[in-house]
């Protein structure tokens, strides 16, 4: 049983680039925070550098994503493996860390070296920008750079004892809610977007767009919330072990957990956001394992259809218009939906919502650090 009371979880976040591990294919771990390990023969090393990839031989790729790809990219990497097999007679290797979006960024910057972050956020791959180590456009790639979309919702236990119908449901005494920390993941901020954001829409439609009714839904829900987890990941695992009544989190990983027989409910509330999932190739770590063929292709793999077909069946809202039309029957599209541009823009949200002495930290002082 889980003491009642919050974790917030910015007092671990150092340790957790200590922690993380970087599982390979069918290898055992290792630490994530080591060096990623580039090809370690000059056979190798060649074969990946030339410019067309050399008949036979092997190639290392490794990525760096956040924690709620690993199921997708469960099934995505074999799928590449076997085409690029057959397209180059060139074994790949996949050396794969998974983790909350906001750290794995960090890990990135301080050495790990990925060769592709598919993060949850567009922030996490500007931290990487910025410190020099992506070169290329990420953002002219197909969709603007982003791989997967989803929105916002509410899981709740079978049969929605509670009552829960809306995000302002969250803030009924006795009410237990789990949402993970902004800190360290990326899926947390689109959940307090949400919640923002709905208060926002909320306060229009009454007349006039008021931040100040905006804050009052989110502290309001924050006072309710039972344990702010690391990662997205940890925050579902916490709630199958029973905790919290309802848990704000990425509508995909709900379907998931619904398909693989959890008796949950999805509540889509009447405002919610919308959300982008982005991926970047790190050039200067491509550029020193010697692997931007098989790199670069990988990542245009995610686009393909057969990448899109499983996203979609994991849960996502495809970014492929013909995917997407072939899985509409899924997914239910709630009125108020808005995007990130509503809320200003990411610059925007995280001076707004996010910067030292802004919304969400004045919330944690009032309400008290648990």
């Amino acid at each position: 049983m889980m003491k009642n009371k919050k974790t917030l979880g910015i007092l671990t976040a150092t340790l957790i680039t200590a922690s993380m591990t970087l599982t390979a294919c069918g290898t055992a771990s290792k630490p994530a925070n080591s060096p990623a390990p580039a090809a370690s023969t000059a056979a190798t090393t060649a074969a990946s550098a030339t410019p067309k990839a050399a008949a036979g031989g092997k190639v290392t790729i490794t990525i760096g994503a956040y924690s709620i790809l690993k199921d997708s990219f469960d099934q995505i990497l074999p799928k590449f493996k076997e085409e690029w097999k057959k397209k180059t007679g060139q074994t790949v290797e996949f050396q794969e860390s998974y983790q909350a979006s906001g750290s794995q960024a960090t890990a990135i910057i301080q050495g790990f070296e990925a060769d592709i972050a598919p993060l949850s956020l567009e922030g996490d791959i500007q931290k990487i920008v910025e410190k020099g180590l992506i070169t290329n456009d990420w953002k002219s790639k197909p969709h603007s750079g982003n791989i997967t979309s989803s929105i916002a919702a509410i899981g709740v236990r079978e049969g929605n004892p509670k009552g829960i119908k809306d995000f302002a449901d969250l803030t009924k005494p006795g009410i237990e809610v789990l949402i993970p920390n902004p800190s360290t993941s990326g899926g947390a901020k689109w959940d307090i977007n949400a919640i923002y954001g709905a208060g926002l829409k909320a306060s229009e439609a009454a007349g006039k767009k008021d931040p100040a009714q905006a804050k009052d839904l989110l502290t309001k829900v924050y006072k309710n919330i039972k344990v702010l987890d690391k990662s997205g990941a940890d925050s579902l695992t916490t709630f199958d072990k029973g905790v919290g009544d309802a848990i704000v989190t990425y509508e995909n990983e709900l379907v998931a957990r619904i398909q693989s027989g959890k008796k949950y409910v999805e509540v889509i509330p009447q405002y919610t956001t919308s959300i982008e999932n982005p991926v970047a190739l790190i050039d200067k770590y491509v550029d020193k394992h010697g692997n931007r063929e098989a790199a670069q292709a990988f990542l245009d793999f995610l686009w393909s259809p057969e990448a899109q077909k499983v996203f979609a069946e994991k849960g996502f809202r495809s970014v492929d218009p013909t995917i997407a039309k072939q899985y509409e029957k899924n997914y239910q599209t709630p009125a108020g939906l808005f995007d990130i541009n509503y809320l200003g823009g990411w610059t925007q949200v995280n001076k707004d919502l996010y910067a030292k002495g802004a919304i969400w930290e004045t919330i944690l002082a009032e309400g008290g650090t648990k």
